[in-house]
């Protein structure tokens, strides 16, 4: 329930796929949401929805489960408490990629299948009519006949005279305007031949500004017609791959930079996804013909629209989720899916947002905020336990004997992940600048740290508020009216629900409880060595604002049954890829060998599946404790 390395699937491309049209106009890259489920900056995927994978090789389960001893566990980052007091049970999440479906939920309130995958009819391409200025008349038929015959190189004066005769600048304006308009190639000036003013027209470049006008009078071979949208919206459909790795992918074989794509949010690796996006000014026919040159991504449901997607704008995501061999009898999976849909869960950030090795992510983002810039490199390059690639390995060593930035990177195949970041704007810039050194790395995967941090102390005091108050609204609690924070009376308390109630992320614009546990976030960030009435940063993007969370958050559509089957390595869902191939849904054996529970939930922006499925097992879901799980049940 937490992040891995999962075997490398190929997203593969053909040689043949032709890369033949050129690319469209570059658009703002979008800014990513603080607060998104996924994504985050590479070793260090705070945001993914994963699960450490038991492979088909026992030794690459004990590689993996060695990493992952030095790991995180719930404890860790705060998540101590339940809403329901069912008894809890074991089971396996993730054994594969395909038992983790995410449909995103559109804006609209629709959730999103690829279920097509035609082209739409192409709007006609009729030649856009350049409108006639309105001040076509300013040249007689005369003027225009000399000018269109010097503009084709038939005037051996090369040159055209027109006299003004109402000599004012306006008009002469409307003379250089018309001219230059009707007839490109051309360019004007303003002579004055005894006391009388002429506009004289003549050729800029010779005879290759005829060229291009021949070249502007054909029709352009890449058409993008006015009554068609601007964008091209479709359905993505990809496996065990992240959103930005797909988009990458997309990127490379229509040659376009990342940043014109736009999507609602980032979406699971090991999953099976499917979102909309949106790019700019490519056909659907040349997106549909990746089809042909792509595996594990599927592109359908195309459309035109004039508007881009925003980050935040999805209503929220539908999961469809297996949790394999699990223990628990028919009543209990009864009766703790029925508390999940009645009462919820307590909507704590998950284990992705803390990272997967033995640095957490918000012990990097609270030396950040304490501007200790020497703590934050010392963190993020020096060696650590545990298993990793054998490159970051080499690379932290030659950092920690030689602190030489240029040599530890040497180190690195691919400087494009956080530590080759740091190490690059260490080499640029000096280890006497390390906040500019720092700020190489792209500002997202920044934040990311201080958002981590952030949640760490969510998830704490939110344990503290159930420790203290249970799940019932009391005195001092917050709830929302409109964007601001109120807090309750003893009365007012009454009349609320625990579903009401929220807890702040700490920050400059927040108020905090005003009962006890209001105060434990002073005392905190005290230990921390942060001043809660100072969260503002000296470097402007590290200054926390903070923000209001729910506690108790209620999934919506929960419907769940368990299955039996014989063969482990089947699917035990039904894709939308797999419809769209008419193949067989799967088939279930009553009498089966091993029993499954599929479960299906919506729920809002910014909440956790695992949390949700964390209520219903009572097991921790840190990848630490999931590997040990994994490993005796493959052993």
């Amino acid at each position: 329930m937490a992040d891995s390395e999962p075997d490398p699937v190929l997203v593969g491309e053909k040689r043949g796929c032709p890369e033949d049209e050129e690319e469209g106009t570059l658009t703002k890259k979008p800014r990513v949401e603080k607060d998104q489920e996924n994504g985050g900056p590479p070793h260090h995927r705070e945001e993914d929805e994963t699960t450490g994978e038991a492979s088909d090789g026992e030794e690459e389960v004990e590689t993996f489960a060695d990493m992952m001893k030095h790991g995180l566990t719930e404890l860790d980052v705060g998540i101590l408490k339940y809403v329901s007091d069912h008894e809890g049970f074991s089971g396996i999440l993730k054994e594969r990629y395909s038992d983790f479906v995410v449909n995103e939920i559109s804006k609209q309130g629709k959730i999103v299948h690829l279920d097509d995958l035609s082209v739409p009819p192409e709007a006609e391409e009729v030649p856009e009519v350049e409108p006639q200025p309105e001040d076509s008349d300013v040249l007689t038929e005369e003027q225009k006949k000399q000018l269109g015959e010097l503009q084709l190189f038939k005037n051996k004066e090369d040159n055209v005279s027109i006299e003004v005769i109402d000599d004012t600048k306006e008009k002469r304006t409307v003379v250089h305007k018309a001219i230059k308009t009707q007839y490109p190639g051309l360019e004007t000036k303003t002579e004055e031949r005894e006391g009388r003013k002429f506009i004289v027209a003549y050729h800029a470049a010779g005879k290759k500004a005829l060229a291009e006008v021949k070249a502007t009078a054909a029709p352009r071979k890449h058409f993008w017609p006015k009554n068609r949208g601007t964008f091209c919206h479709f359905v993505l459909y990809k496996e065990n791959k992240d959103t930005m790795d797909a988009i990458n992918v997309l990127s490379k074989f229509l040659r376009l930079r990342p940043n014109m794509f736009s999507y609602m949010g980032t979406k699971d690796k090991r999953a099976i996804t499917v979102q909309e996006i949106a790019v700019l000014k490519i056909t659907a026919e040349r997106l549909s013909h990746l089809n042909k040159c792509l595996i594990n991504l599927k592109l359908g449901n195309f459309s035109y629209k004039n508007h881009p997607l925003k980050l935040g704008e999805l209503q929220g995501n539908h999961f469809t989720v297996i949790i394999r061999n699990i223990s628990g009898t028919d009543e209990q999976v009864q009766q703790a899916l029925t508390s999940l849909k009645q009462t919820g869960f307590v909507n704590y950030y998950g284990m992705q947002r803390f990272g997967t090795t033995a640095v957490p992510t918000h012990h990097v983002g609270r030396a950040i905020l304490k501007d200790n810039w020497k703590e934050v490199v010392d963190l993020i390059l020096k060696p650590r336990p545990g298993a990793e690639k054998e490159f970051l390995v080499r690379c932290r060593e030659e950092w920690a004997k030689t602190q030489d930035p240029e040599a530890a990177l040497k180190k690195l195949p691919n400087k494009r992940c956080v530590e080759g970041q740091l190490l690059r704007g260490l080499s640029m810039y000096g280890k006497k600048n390390i906040v500019t050194a720092f700020g190489m790395i792209p500002r997202n995967n920044r934040l990311m740290y201080i958002h981590s941090y952030q949640s760490a102390v969510w998830n704490t005091m939110v344990s503290r508020r159930i420790e203290a108050f249970g799940l019932k609204a009391v005195e001092g609690d917050l709830v929302l009216k409109g964007t601001a924070a109120h807090v309750l009376s003893a009365a007012e308390a009454e009349a609320c629900s625990i579903h009401d109630i929220v807890m702040p992320l700490p920050g400059f614009d927040v108020i905090y409880p005003s009962h006890p546990v209001g105060k434990g976030y002073r005392e905190l960030l005290s230990a921390d060595g942060l001043d809660i009435d100072n969260m503002r940063h000296n470097v402007k993007d590290y200054s926390l604002a903070g923000a209001y969370r729910r506690i108790i958050i209620r999934p919506s559509e929960v419907t769940w049954e368990i299955v039996q089957y014989d063969d482990p390595k089947i699917s035990l869902v039904h894709s939308d890829f797999e419809k769209l191939e008419n193949k067989p849904a799967p088939v279930f054996n009553k009498e089966g060998k091993y029993r499954a529970l599929r479960m299906e939930f919506s729920l809002p922006p910014s909440t956790y599946a695992t949390m949700a499925i964390r209520e219903v097992l009572k097991l921790d879901t840190s990848i630490k404790k999931q590997t040990q799980l994994n490993t005796t049940w493959f052993n």
